[in-house]
């Protein structure tokens, strides 16, 4: 039995890999990631992810059925939840029955009235200011094992690949968005002043350094003063 659930990982995190090969968005990647969990635990009768931010805020992400969203805004709610720890601390979280698990009362309470008895969260390793977890929700008792816990770890670690390689593409985006403006901005001085593109930097920087202002908002702000003739 634990080979054939091996190769059939094996076979589906190839199928993952490759499609990965084409440009995808995240949310694809992610829904990829919980549709294939879902089908190599057969105790998983609803999959999805938790992002939670520095801030608090959340994002319930993938989810396979309507329960996962809900049950993460239960456990935001109530700031409790295996979903929760997981994201923020422990790697593996199991609960092979809420009726009797005393770490999250009130959660757990809940989860058994929408009929979930099992749970398996694990952390997905995200950016510095995210938290994740990739989470599984079975309708009975004792539904999870070691096998899926090591099948959780697998598909935590390319969901978070994922969301990482996004991030990172933001920030790319961003930056060059930020150095197109600037460009754009020491146009506009060296041609209203008659400075070279040195001195059209320096001007853009002394008025970031006077105002306390992001270099960036400098710029716009010169844009703008065009745009706005």
């Amino acid at each position: 039995m634990a080979q054939v659930a091996s190769h059939d990982l094996a076979n589906r995190m190839a199928e993952l890999a490759r499609s990965t090969a084409a440009p995808r968005s995240v949310e694809q990647v992610l829904e990829d990631v919980t549709s294939t969990a879902r089908e190599l635990m057969p105790g998983a009768d609803a999959v999805g992810v938790l992002l939670i931010g520095k801030g608090g805020d959340f994002e319930s992400l993938a989810g396979t059925s309507e329960l996962p969203h809900t049950l993460d805004e239960i456990q935001m709610k109530y700031r409790e939840g295996p979903c929760v720890d997981a994201a923020l601390g422990e790697t593996v979280l199991r609960t092979d029955d809420f009726r009797t698990d005393e770490r999250w009362r009130r959660y757990g309470a809940a989860a058994v009235e929408y009929g979930v008895f099992s749970g398996l969260s694990i952390k997905l390793y995200t950016a510095e200011r995210t938290a994740g977890a990739l989470n599984m929700f079975g309708m009975k008792p004792n539904a999870f094992n070691a096998e899926d816990e090591t099948i959780g770890a697998v598909l935590a670690a390319h969901a978070a690949a994922a969301l990482l390689a996004s991030k990172e593409g933001e920030q790319l985006k961003s930056a060059m968005t930020t150095r197109d403006r600037i460009g754009q901005a020491k146009g506009i001085i060296m041609e209203r002043y008659g400075v070279d593109d040195v001195r059209a930097f320096e001007m853009l920087k002394q008025l970031s350094q006077d105002s306390n202002t992001k270099l960036a908002d400098i710029a716009q702000r010169v844009i703008d003063t065009r745009t706005g003739a």
